[in-house]
């Protein structure tokens, strides 16, 4: 049965320019295309998933994210087809038009339904409590890197009280629980 691993993008394979627009402004996270690369080695599907609130907010489009996606491929030297999902949520906080903002876990349910995956050996990683609650929503494995916004020590109790990992990076992450 196929494993997968989920993946944020801002503050979890790039860092985290608020409300990226431009793909010039992408910043890279040393480790990541390699990390990438051993993920999908492993056998592992991948997957991403991504709150864009810029959309509705009206500072970007869907074409600008999709060029920062493309961009973001681009920059790590990986192929174009390196996802086998991707889900842009583009609702605000306060709109839940179409439901699959993080902390939902929709698109997730679906990816479990159209490839059959086994949650157990699924992940869901990212740089923000959603993303973990994400997961958990999902019966996945969660883990947190520290990319992102810094995380707080009562954000470190709380991922050490529902054992979830903290890994520095998501290098670290796939040496720890991928390879």
């Amino acid at each position: 049965m196929p494993k997968a691993v989920f993946l944020d993008r801002d503050g979890t394979i790039i860092k985290d320019v608020h409300y990226l627009k431009d793909p010039k402004d992408i910043e890279l996270i040393d480790g990541v295309g390699h990390a990438l690369h051993q993920i999908k080695n492993y056998g592992y599907l991948l997957f991403l998933h991504t709150n864009q609130s810029g959309i509705s907010r009206g500072y970007y489009d869907w074409d600008d994210v999709h060029l920062c996606n493309k961009k973001i491929l681009e920059l790590y030297k990986l192929p174009s087809d390196l996802w086998d999902g991707v889900c842009i949520a583009p609702e605000s906080p306060k709109d839940k038009v179409l439901g699959y903002r993080k902390p939902s876990n929709k698109f997730q349910l679906e990816m479990i339904s159209k490839f059959n995956l086994i949650e157990s050996e699924c992940w869901m990683v990212g740089d923000k409590w959603i993303d973990v609650e994400t997961g958990l929503n999902s019966k996945m494995n969660a883990a947190l890197v520290r990319t992102g916004k810094k995380i707080s020590n009562n954000l470190e109790i709380l991922a050490k009280n529902n054992r979830i990992p903290v890994c520095d990076d998501l290098s670290s992450f796939t040496k720890e629980y991928i390879v």
